[in-house]
């Protein structure tokens, strides 16, 4: 509704301080001409919104203008209580998150208090593996810190150790660097943090759970103009994957195995005329798979047993058959001296 849209525009504004109007276009998903068009009907309303002309302009609002920020409605409400996970893996940032539910939910109306209790009872969010603890964030509260402040992070990471040196950095230990990096965001993925930050090499993102030390510098931060955290993300996971290190074998699997294979890495359909038909092969599924490397094909298809066939590539049928073929004459060979 355009009434919603103009109240978003002015809180966008709000929020900072001036917008250009592609930017506003294209967080309001409209035309800059519509933007346009809202601006007038802004104006006319008595909302003092201005143009700035020029390389540096922009739409802003009259630095002494606020608007009242209108209530949660029952939508609104839902879905912040329903996307607002517990904060993962830090007490702190937990008890802080808490407070603040706490104090929206004392802040709403009867019925809305009400009905924010009962949506809360119908969401946990356990980070815990099955098999282990979850990521390290003690160190999460000092970096949002320095992300806030806008002060220089001095970090000790560690990092897998194939890695080359980085102009930026300072080796401590054959997996563990030493960097003075100008934080730019903090970005949540899963159960993981990373922190996405700017040095002498250029942009860096760190796990935050592999941060062994981090001190906060009295020392402003360089953060480049215009730059957008949310667009760097999708651009820099795009090219991680274009880089990622891919095998593809076609394989003959099991439904559960194939289920199985589809959770934990890319798959795509292939029809079953690579083979002939044998009985039963209505029951079993041919996908192409991506593995990183043969390596991990092969522990992976060795794993299945019986559940899967390997149809291609060839290099891997062989490695898998003179596997199978080792670990026959070993136990055969390991059962005649028990006798």
């Amino acid at each position: 509704m355009k009434s919603d849209r103009l109240l978003s525009t002015i809180l966008l504004l709000q929020t900072h301080g001036q917008l250009t109007g592609r930017e506003l276009a294209e967080r309001l998903e409209v035309s800059e001409r519509t933007v346009h068009r809202d601006m007038d009907a802004l104006s006319a309303a008595g909302v003092p919104v201005f143009a700035l002309r020029g390389s540096c302009g922009g739409w802003k609002l009259d630095e002494a203008w606020r608007t009242q920020v209108p209530g949660l409605d029952e939508a609104e409400l839902h879905a912040l209580l329903m996307a607002q996970p517990r904060i993962v893996g830090n007490t702190r940032l937990a008890a802080a998150a808490e407070r603040a539910l706490e104090k929206l939910m004392a802040s709403l109306p009867g019925r809305l208090r009400e009905k924010a209790a009962s949506i809360r009872q119908r969401l946990y969010v356990d980070t815990t593996r099955w098999r282990g603890g979850s990521e390290d964030l003690s160190l999460l509260p000092l970096i949002q810190e320095a992300v806030a402040r806008d002060r220089k992070l001095k970090i000790r990471y560690a990092k897998a150790p194939h890695k080359t040196t980085d102009a930026d950095e300072v080796a401590v230990g054959s997996e563990t660097v030493e960097r003075i990096v100008d934080p730019l965001g903090l970005v949540a993925k899963g159960s993981a943090w990373y922190l996405v930050a700017d040095g002498a090499s250029g942009f860096r993102t760190y796990r935050v759970s592999r941060i062994e030390h981090a001190v906060v510098l009295e020392v402003t931060a360089k953060r480049p103009a215009n730059f957008d955290l949310a667009a760097h993300w999708k651009n820099s996971t795009e090219e991680f994957r274009q880089t990622w290190p891919r095998f593809e074998a076609i394989l003959r699997l099991q439904p559960r195995a194939a289920r199985e294979m589809k959770m934990w890495h890319p798959v795509s359909p292939v029809s079953n005329t690579a083979r002939d038909p044998e009985p039963g092969d209505q029951e079993w599924t041919t996908l192409r798979v991506q593995f990183d490397d043969e390596d991990q094909a092969r522990f992976i298809i060795l794993g299945m047993g019986s559940r899967a066939q390997v149809v291609a590539p060839e290099s891997l049928k062989q490695r898998i058959h003179a596997e199978l073929t080792s670990m026959l004459g070993f136990q055969n060979s390991a059962s005649t001296k028990v006798r």
